[in-house]
């Protein structure tokens, strides 16, 4: 089998990819077509996972009631959490934050991670089992590229506890919550973060994170 010849072009527009893979929080009505969701599940499935385990469970969450139980617990977390914040000039602008999309995304996703999946056979994770999760991140973000190269924004939900959306969604045992992600057509697309357009937090240089021994 040859290789495809990624040529200089390409790589530019990987990179512009990447510049323009931002979170999304403000979606439209507009509605994602079965077969791209289909197309996007399939391709977060060729991430790599560690000892090929693939333990990346996915749920689409279809139900109005549900969406609406989420919504809730994702508000009352962030308000949880503003509360906690010391500073009244950041609590403030804490609370300005549009911090999820989940009542007008047109799809809600949640991702999961399979603690004990048999395929793999347990190789490479004896001393590091984390690798799963980080497997199931490498799916993630695997997803997010293929969707923004559809023009489909990706919001990832954080602000919440894990345990109540385990219980919400029923899924098996020994599958724990990685994220819970909003997937439509953004309002406002860019390449500067949210948070940073808000003036939340700016990005800081890489050189700063760059260690030599």
């Amino acid at each position: 089998m040859t290789a495809p010849d990624f040529d200089p072009a390409f790589g530019q527009q990987l990179e512009s990819l990447l510049r323009w893979r931002r979170d999304v929080r403000h979606f439209s009505a507009r509605a994602v077509s079965e077969a791209d969701m289909r197309a996007l599940l399939d391709i977060a499935a060729l991430a790599p996972s560690v000892g090929n385990a693939q333990p990346w469970r996915f749920v689409r969450i279809r139900s109005v009631a549900l969406r609406a139980a989420l919504a809730d617990h994702v508000d009352a977390a962030s308000a949880d959490a503003a509360r906690a914040i010391l500073d009244a000039a950041v609590r403030t602008r804490y609370r300005a934050l549009k911090l999820h999309g989940i009542g007008e995304a047109p799809e809600l996703l949640a991702v999961f991670c399979d603690e004990a999946p048999e395929a793999g056979h347990g190789l490479g994770r004896d001393t590091m089992p984390e690798m799963l999760r980080y497997s199931t991140v490498m799916a993630i973000h695997t997803l997010w590229l293929a969707a923004r190269a559809r023009d489909i924004g990706v919001g990832w939900v954080s602000i919440l506890d894990p345990r109540v959306v385990t219980t919400l969604l029923d899924v098996p045992a020994g599958w724990t919550l990685i994220a819970l992600l909003c997937l439509g057509y953004p309002t406002d697309p860019s390449d500067l973060p949210e948070l940073e357009r808000r003036g939340w937090q700016a990005r800081e240089p890489i050189a700063d994170r760059i260690l030599e021994r």
